[in-house]
């Protein structure tokens, strides 16, 4: 099997996706919640909430689309790690937004992270 850490943080991340939305509808009824619906920083809450789905859904594609390559390819380990490193820091870095506004550089972190593992992935696959 390879890249089991993606398959664990996918399924991890599912649950916390599914934890999160829980926590926040708790408290969704109340207007003045983290601010208010259309706060930045219940926004930024939320966008935390559906960033664990996302990253989430996106290793487990890593993880699949792995299974077909005939040996481990170095480009593609090294993806491995770009796709955890992005699924951690997004909802962290979307949590420390939501209490720093001006602190929007720190995207860049799981931005360039997800998006250098899949033109590692495209690499590869262009390779078969």
């Amino acid at each position: 099997m390879k890249f089991p850490l993606n398959l664990f943080l996918a399924w991890t991340w599912m649950l916390l996706a599914f934890t999160s939305g829980m926590v926040l509808g708790l408290f969704f009824h109340r207007e003045t919640w983290l601010g208010g619906y259309g706060s930045f920083k219940r926004r930024m809450y939320r966008l935390a909430h559906i960033s664990f789905f996302g990253t989430g859904a996106i290793n487990l594609l890593f993880y699949l689309t792995a299974q077909t390559f005939s040996s481990t390819p170095s480009l593609a380990g090294l993806a491995s790690w770009l796709f955890v490193v992005g699924a951690i820091s997004m909802p962290l870095c979307c949590v420390m937004m939501a209490h720093c506004p001006k602190a929007t550089m720190i995207f860049a972190i799981p931005v360039l992270s997800l998006m250098a593992g899949a033109i590692l992935i495209l690499l590869e696959l262009a390779r078969l």
